[in-house]
C-alpha cells in the first residue's frame, strides 16, 4: 500500500514537471523585485498569492498538454525519449489515467481564477489584474486544448514567448504597484526570446512524432533546416538585447552576470551551426543548456537588483 502511494506521488510530481515551473517563477520574482526597487512597494501576501496563481496556470498548461498531446507523446516516448520533449510519459506508462490530467488542468485554471478575483477585488491590486491573468491563462490552457490548440497553428511558440517573458514580469510589478514601468518592455525582450527558443528547440526531438500526427507547430511548418537558422537568429538577438540593457537604464553590472550565460548561448549556436543537434545525445544536452540560458537571463536581471 505504501509503495502504491509513493508511486502515485511520484506520478503526480512527474506529471506536474516542477523543474519547468522555474521559467515562470523567476520572471515573476524579477517583476516583484523591480516593484520594490523602483516604487519601494512590496506586499508579501500579494506576492504569495500571485506566484501561486502563476504556478496554477502553469499546472493547467502542462496537464492539458499531457491530455491533448497524448498520441504525439506516445510516439515520441517510443522513438525518441527525451527529458525535454514528449511529455512526462506518466500517462503512457499507465501510472495515471489520462482523464485525471484533463480534470486537474481545469481545476487548476479555476483556482487561478479565484486567486485573480481575490487579488483584484479584495486586495485591490488594480483594475487590470484579472485581464493580465487571463492573458496568461487562456493561451496556456488552449496551447494544446482543442479546438483552439495554439500549438498546431504556428503561433503557439510566440504566445509562449509572451506568456513567459513580458507577462509574468509585468504582472508581478502591476499587482504590487497598479502600474507597469516602461523599463519592463525592454528588459523582457531577451527573456521572451530565450523562452521561445526553449520551446522551439524542444520541438526538434518531437519532429517525427509531430509530423506523424499532423501537429503543425512552427518547426513542422518551416522545416528543420529553416528552424535551425530561426533558432540561431533569435539566440543572437536575445544576446544583443541583453548586452544592450545598460542603454535602457539597467545597471551595467548586469553584463558581468550575463557573461556565463552568453558563453553557453554561443556554444549552443556553434553546435547547431555544425549540425551537432542531429545527434540525439547532443540534442538532449543542448536542450538542457537552452533552459539554463533562459533561467540565467532572468537570474542575471534579478542579481543586478539584489
Amino acid at each position: 500500500m505504501q509503495n502504491s502511494n509513493m508511486e502515485k506521488i511520484k506520478g503526480w510530481i512527474s506529471l506536474s514537471r516542477p523543474p519547468f515551473h522555474t521559467v515562470g517563477i523567476l520572471p515573476f520574482i524579477l517583476g516583484t523585485m523591480l516593484a520594490y526597487k523602483i516604487n519601494s512597494a512590496i506586499s508579501l501576501e500579494i506576492f504569495a498569492l500571485g506566484i501561486l496563481g502563476v504556478i496554477l496556470i502553469m499546472l493547467s498548461t502542462y496537464h492539458s498538454g499531457e491530455y491533448f498531446d497524448y498520441k504525439e507523446d506516445e510516439i515520441s516516448q517510443r522513438s525518441y525519449k527525451s527529458k525535454f520533449a514528449g511529455g512526462s510519459g506518466v500517462i503512457q506508462a499507465g501510472a495515471m489515467s489520462r482523464s485525471v490530467a484533463l480534470w486537474t488542468s481545469i481545476i487548476s485554471l479555476l483556482l487561478a481564477g479565484a486567486i485573480g478575483i481575490i487579488l483584484q477585488f479584495v486586495l485591490k491590486t488594480g483594475p487590470y489584474t484579472l485581464l493580465l491573468g487571463f492573458l496568461g491563462a487562456f493561451p496556456g490552457f488552449f496551447y494544446s486544448t482543442r479546438p483552439i490548440r495554439l500549438v498546431q497553428r504556428g503561433v503557439g511558440e510566440i504566445f509562449i514567448g509572451f506568456c513567459y517573458g513580458w507577462l509574468p514580469v509585468a504582472s508581478a510589478y502591476y499587482i504590487q504597484t497598479s502600474s507597469i514601468h516602461p523599463i519592463i518592455h525592454w528588459l523582457t525582450i531577451p527573456i521572451g526570446l530565450t523562452i521561445f527558443n526553449v520551446i522551439f528547440l524542444n520541438e526538434f526531438p518531437d519532429y517525427a512524432a509531430d509530423k506523424a500526427t499532423g501537429k503543425k507547430n512552427l518547426l513542422y511548418r518551416i522545416g528543420k533546416k529553416n528552424g535551425k537558422f530561426l533558432y540561431i537568429a533569435f539566440s543572437l538577438l536575445a544576446s544583443a538585447a541583453m548586452l544592450a540593457s545598460p542603454f535602457w537604464g539597467i545597471p551595467f553590472k548586469v553584463v558581468y552576470f550575463y557573461l556565463p550565460v552568453l558563453i553557453i548561448s554561443l556554444f549552443i549556436v556553434v553546435m547547431i551551426l555544425r549540425n551537432r543537434h542531429e545527434d540525439k545525445k547532443m540534442l538532449e544536452i543542448l536542450c538542457a543548456l537552452n533552459i539554463a540560458v533562459n533561467l540565467g537571463t532572468s537570474l542575471a536581471y534579478i542579481l543586478v537588483y539584489i
